[in-house]
């Protein structure tokens, strides 16, 4: 099945603990790209969080966003930071010292400064915490997965319906090709005439083999075949294979542009030219949607 790189996924977990939500974008890029913002006390789930990222998505540049909610007291910690308070209460001594203030350092007044209490998550089970991080993740992965199948069937309906065309303009190309020779025979011979002004006559079996040479030198058939093979494959590994092949699908396009570029180079024939520009405007129209296929 083919799939886009690009699309967005939302997930949503709850383990009674804890809420976690999961936002993950992709776009385009050659490789797997996954980069990761969650709170740093929970670095440690990252490579479990990447992983189940990489059951889905193959290749894309891929942006996860985790927030975490704490819905129960069961999964808060309160840290007494010990060395913050006797700072703070050995610089208010010296405070009403200097100025000879009155009034007592109390429990109330030091609990209350910035950093002496502190409210935290508790982190002792991380199998606990990955399992919950990984819950939230896999299900924003499965919605971005639906959006990409989704683009992903349209860009291959698109990339079938310009192959089918291609198809139908190398026929076109295929029945050309052998007045290519006929017609260079008859203006090889109306150009002799032109120039010895029927005052020589040469014979018709040199005319004959100069025809032949040109028809060697033009002759299209092995590019017609290869570039009708490309096309075939193309709609075979759109058709039939389960593995991401959008490196693959822009192989075959190179390879597709590289003959209709040969074609159009020795056909010496105006139609024929044409027509393979047509030919060459599909194919890169080709690359263009095989640039966002997984």
């Amino acid at each position: 099945m083919v799939k886009s790189m690009t699309g967005f996924g939302r997930g949503e977990h709850s383990d009674g603990k804890r809420r976690v939500v999961c936002e993950v974008k992709a776009v385009n890029h050659r490789y797997a790209d996954i980069s990761i913002r969650m709170p740093r006390r929970y670095s440690f789930a990252e490579e479990r969080v990447k992983n189940t990222v990489k059951t889905v998505a193959k290749r894309g540049k891929i942006d996860v966003s985790i927030i975490v909610e704490h819905i129960t007291e069961d999964d808060i910690d309160i840290k007494l930071n010990m060395m913050a308070a006797r700072q703070y209460y050995e610089n208010l001594r010296e405070l009403r010292a200097s100025f000879s203030l009155a009034g007592d350092v109390s429990l109330e007044l030091l609990a209350s400064l910035p950093d002496v209490l502190k409210t935290m998550p508790d982190v002792t089970d991380e199998d606990e915490i990955c399992g919950a991080l990984e819950a939230g993740t896999r299900i924003a992965v499965e919605n971005l997965d639906s959006m990409r199948a989704a683009e992903g069937k349209k860009l291959a309906e698109d990339i079938l319906a310009r192959g089918k065309l291609i198809e139908g303009l190398v026929s076109k190309i295929e029945a050309l090709a052998p007045e290519v020779t006929a017609a260079y025979y008859e203006k090889l011979k109306e150009r002799i005439r032109e120039l010895t002004e029927n005052c020589i006559t040469v014979p018709e079996d040199r005319i004959a083999a100069e025809a032949a040479i040109f028809a060697d030198k033009s002759n299209i058939t092995e590019e017609l075949v290869r570039l009708k093979s490309h096309v075939g494959q193309l709609e075979f590994t759109i058709n039939k294979s389960n593995q991401p092949d959008g490196k693959k699908l822009d192989f075959l396009a190179q390879e597709m542009n590289r003959e209709a570029n040969t074609i159009g180079s020795k056909a010496n024939n105006l139609e024929i030219t044409n027509t393979m520009l047509e030919v060459k405007s599909e194919i890169e129209k080709i690359r263009e949607q095989i640039q966002n296929i997984e």
